[in-house]
């Protein structure tokens, strides 16, 4: 039987993946650092995504991403981007580190994964270039 959790994560996934007026779900882990919780569903520009990425807290991000290829080609790919900041604590660290595998799992359909420690990590050129 699949935990709670498990499912409120995919139901999200699923709602970015079938529709078009989500393109980004953010998941944070619970205060107790035991489960994953959805915690924006929506649709966000690339700048305002980078905007909601806390400096000092983990997140998983599922991100819609569209490009253009070098010949014109319109293309989208599915994101899944693991937020870890310098400055999480440690505790929060290992949580993260245990419960991403998990997630990566749970999540049908992820064609990219990224892992990112600084805004650099997922500008938007960035991802395009782990997207191509």
């Amino acid at each position: 039987m699949v935990s709670t959790w498990r499912t409120s994560c995919i139901e999200a996934f699923h709602e970015l993946k079938g529709k078009r007026n989500v393109n980004t779900v953010i998941y944070r882990l619970s205060e107790n650092l035991e489960t994953v919780i959805p915690d924006f569903k929506g649709n966000l520009t690339h700048d305002e995504l980078l905007k909601g990425l806390p400096a000092a807290g983990t997140r998983f991000v599922v991100y819609d991403l569209v490009f253009a290829t070098a010949d014109g080609t319109r293309k989208d790919k599915i994101v899944l981007i693991s937020w870890c900041p310098e400055g999480t604590k440690v505790e929060e660290r290992i949580a993260h580190s245990t419960t991403c595998d998990t997630l990566q799992n749970l999540l049908d359909g992820v064609q990219v994964y990224v892992q990112a420690t600084v805004l650099s990590d997922v500008e938007y050129d960035e991802l395009v270039s782990q997207a191509s």
